[in-house]
């Protein structure tokens, strides 16, 4: 978390969070959700216009990034200066992003986290055909571009060997929430 931020969290220590105002999609990105965007669903629903505003500012996006937490509760969230803002889900908490070179599997976060590997814990396919891996940062599902290199890394044994997984199910067995607003309003 950047020590701006903790600053503002002690100056101000009781700012109501908020929820329904951003989203992650299942490609890593942003996205900012007004009123607008909010009145036409779900961020998840596949309405248009319910995914509100994509982030493009890169600045924006890695304060985002490196300010993005989980709750006990399996809720994640950016610490917006003294503001918990609540993140909406499309598919999972994190999103990976995997390069092959044919002997290394390189791996990262949408966040920009490198990660190892040899830390994946599990490899799991829904219905939909997404492949999620599982590693102590939690449950993140293989970004599409990179289903390629996935696979052959799995060929190769560096992967796990895929299970499959119901995507209604994942939330409950990875320990997180896809919608704290539709959480907290139910």
């Amino acid at each position: 978390m950047d020590d701006i931020v903790k600053q503002a969290m002690a100056k101000w220590p009781n700012v109501p969070a908020c929820s329904g105002w951003l989203g992650l999609d299942a490609r890593g990105q942003w996205h900012l959700r007004d009123d607008a965007a909010q009145a036409c669903g779900a961020f998840a629903s596949g309405m248009p216009g319910a995914r509100g505003t994509p982030v493009r500012h890169d600045k924006l996006a890695q304060f985002i990034g490196r300010n993005y937490l989980p709750q006990p509760d399996g809720c994640w969230f950016f610490q917006n200066g003294p503001q918990r803002v609540y993140v909406e889900l499309e598919c999972a908490p994190w999103v990976w992003r995997l390069r092959w070179d044919g002997s290394a599997l390189h791996l990262h976060s949408h966040t920009g986290v490198q990660l190892q590997a040899q830390a994946v814990k599990a490899a799991l396919a829904d219905e939909r055909g997404h492949l999620y891996l599982a590693l102590p940062l939690g449950l993140g599902l293989v970004h599409t571009q990179d289903m390629l290199d996935a696979v052959s890394a799995m060929e190769a044994g560096v992967l796990p060997e895929c299970e499959q997984a119901r995507f209604d199910m994942l939330p409950q067995r990875f320990g997180f929430v896809r919608s704290p607003q539709m959480q907290k309003a139910g």
